[in-house]
């Protein structure tokens, strides 16, 4: 049966905001082979980000942890097999959930691990509910990633850690040339070939995609943005000659 995690009546329909409706459709066609394809087309980088972030939250321990962005559950069954705790796995879109679910029932962590239906801009979680908090490819299919990083750091108890992945543009000129050359050319066709049309679809969307982010929201912004919700200690990382980036901070009022 597993567990239920508790509610309040900030819980909304995940049906909402418009670029929660867009990446709900976008990503309609993957979750099946979502996790499969995110390692081939990343080279096998994407698994290392993930395991990156999750031990930016483990060595605290925790009991209750809220996975926002789960998808079919990659980083949900890491921070279980890493942890003993109970997960709450988060996403906006009922198909990836779909797939995690299985995913979860197969590894045997339905005991655990409770799937819920949300915005990650409107958490329907009391304040102070979590010892921990990872979230993963979010903040460019929100309205408000200042207002949504704040959402998150509400429901963290103080002291608790939180850790993001993000895919990041590399600095230097020629990986930023390699890395522009791949997304824009290679990874539509490459996920095309792999995937058919639904990867595509998200291999044409996602390099313009992340660089119009962060031409809008500078990686200096995101970690004030932290800062200003909260978040202390306040570090990063970045992965792959600047293909990803780790985030990691506290909650402030740790005792």
């Amino acid at each position: 049966m597993g567990f239920k995690p508790v509610f309040t009546n900030r819980s909304v329909s995940a049906s909402r905001a418009t670029p929660n409706t867009f990446a709900r459709e976008l990503f309609a066609p993957l979750p099946r082979r979502y996790n499969t394809l995110n390692q081939v087309l990343s080279f096998g980088q994407d698994r290392r980000w993930r395991a990156a972030m999750v031990e930016h939250v483990v060595g605290a321990e925790p009991r209750l942890i809220l996975d926002v962005a789960c998808g079919p559950c990659a980083v949900t069954k890491r921070l279980a097999k890493r942890t003993d705790a109970k997960i709450v796995g988060l996403d906006v879109s009922a198909d990836m959930l779909g797939a995690g679910q299985q995913n979860v029932q197969r590894s045997g962590l339905q005991e655990r691990v409770a799937l819920v239906l949300a915005r990650g801009e409107q958490l329907p979680f009391a304040d102070e509910t979590f010892d921990a908090l990872t979230f993963t490819y979010l903040l460019r299919y929100v309205d408000d990633p200042a207002a949504t990083i704040k959402e998150l750091a509400r429901v963290l108890k103080p002291g608790a850690p939180m850790a993001n992945l993000e895919f990041a543009v590399p600095d230097k000129l020629v990986w930023h040339v390699s890395w522009w050359c791949y997304t824009r050319w290679v990874l539509p066709v490459a996920g095309f070939l792999t995937g058919g049309k639904g990867w595509w679809d998200v291999g044409r969307f996602l390099g313009p995609s992340i660089s119009t982010h962060y031409r809008q929201y500078p990686v200096d912004w995101t970690l004030r943005a932290w800062e200003h919700a909260g978040i202390e200690h306040v570090e990063r990382r970045t992965m792959s000659l600047g293909g990803g980036i780790v985030i990691w901070g506290y909650k402030s009022g740790r005792s």
